[in-house]
């Protein structure tokens, strides 16, 4: 079978909302990643067969195929083509798994998979709020639907409540968990780890002033359980607080996916090698549970079994979500998320599922790890799983 390799990855460092990137065009965003990726894998830029982005809300500055407006927005010429897709938070990882799909079936060399959101300038939910502004509906699911699953709506926060119920995943749980990820951030950024994959910019601080944009803006390392604890649940009487769900975050990220033919013609050097992709969907209403059986399919039909695995991404879009998993799987949470995750680090819509293959890709490498597999929950009860092997 053909084989699709990864030659580049890397990621923006999060802005809080409001925050460091707050000035930041999201195609002016997007555009400095796919700038990042060809010089990195050392490619010329003419050669990219193919941009596919994901994002989340696409509306203002996000709308109108923002894929295409990010290539306008970088030194690629504007013969390379993009699409733009949204498979809610895992839309990148998504675009991941087609980029290698088309390398995979000889239909193109190299393409660039990738994802962005300005959840600043383009503030989560705007899509339905403006059109419901406009007149034009507010509901993106027919009566038909709702009365089929007995629902007014569908809910990310329900769906949470819902999880860490049914896995009897306890506040204090949850807590202590979140309190790990900026502790594990914390320890990442100090020590270089994420050197290899940010890509820096120019930021602004507090008062406006320029700034280098290279570190999370969302990690606490001053995080305290007790400070964790007061923050109120989301919900009255639930157990999910702020403090416990992912960072708003603006972002960008993407990996250039290259066959063997192109690593031959164009001298790459491969970081990884897509060994297995899965995509699973089921239950609309508790949503996020999706990861669990997505990460059993990818391992059957990688042929591996979850000890084989080195380390393990599962995004942190609330911590009922990872501490379910590992709970549902047996995984060792001494192997998960071990830079932090989406409590700590932010969680840019979009961007998320290159994001984490970028940390992962060189988490992998830092330790001569082999296999990774990286799995996210997405809206609609969907998740997408990915196992890679660091080469």
């Amino acid at each position: 079978m053909a084989e699709a390799y990864l030659v580049a990855a890397v990621r923006t460092a999060g802005g809080k909302r409001g925050g460091a990137l707050r000035n930041w065009h999201p195609a002016d965003l997007a555009g400095r990643v796919l700038d990042a990726l060809v010089v990195r894998a050392g490619v010329d830029g003419a050669a990219i067969d193919d941009v596919i982005m994901g994002c989340v809300s696409q509306a203002g500055e996000q709308s109108a195929q923002i894929g295409r407006s990010a290539v306008l927005a970088s030194a690629l010429p504007d013969s390379v083509p993009a699409v733009t897709i949204d498979r809610q938070c895992g839309s990148s990882q998504q675009a991941l798994h087609f980029a290698a799909q088309a390398v995979m079936s000889g239909t193109q060399d190299l393409v660039i998979a990738a994802g962005v959101e300005s959840m600043t300038r383009v503030p989560m939910g705007l899509p339905m709020q403006g059109a419901a502004a406009a007149g034009a509906g507010a509901m993106p699911w027919p009566p038909s639907v709702l009365e089929r699953f007995g629902v007014a709506m569908f809910s990310q926060f329900i769906g949470a409540e819902m999880m860490a119920e049914k896995y009897q995943v306890t506040r204090e749980a949850m807590e202590a968990f979140a309190l790990d990820s900026h502790r594990r951030a914390a320890r990442a950024a100090d020590s270089g780890a994420f050197g290899d994959e940010i890509v820096v910019l120019d930021g602004l601080d507090h008062d406006g002033n320029p700034t280098r944009h290279d570190r999370d803006e969302g990690i606490r390392a001053d995080a305290t359980l007790e400070g964790i604890a007061g923050v109120k649940p989301i919900t009255p009487g639930g157990r999910i607080s702020a403090a416990t769900a992912s960072q708003i975050c603006d972002g960008a990220s993407g990996v250039l996916v290259a066959s063997e033919r192109a690593v031959k013609d164009h001298g790459l050097t491969p970081l990884a090698r897509v060994h297995a992709m899965a995509v699973t969907a089921g239950d609309p209403v508790i949503m996020l549970e999706e990861p669990i059986p997505a990460t059993a399919r990818v391992l059957d039909r990688a042929g591996l079994g979850l000890a084989d695995i080195d380390l393990f991404e599962v995004n942190e879009a609330f911590a009922s979500v990872p501490l379910a998993w590992l709970q549902a799987t047996g995984a060792d949470p001494e192997r998960t998320n071990v830079n932090g995750g989406a409590i700590a680090l932010g969680h840019p819509l979009g961007a998320t599922g290159t994001k984490l293959m970028a940390t992962l890709v060189h988490a992998l490498r830092a330790r001569g790890a082999r296999y990774g597999l990286q799995t996210m929950c997405e809206g609609g009860g969907i998740a997408n799983a990915t196992i890679i092997e660091a080469l």
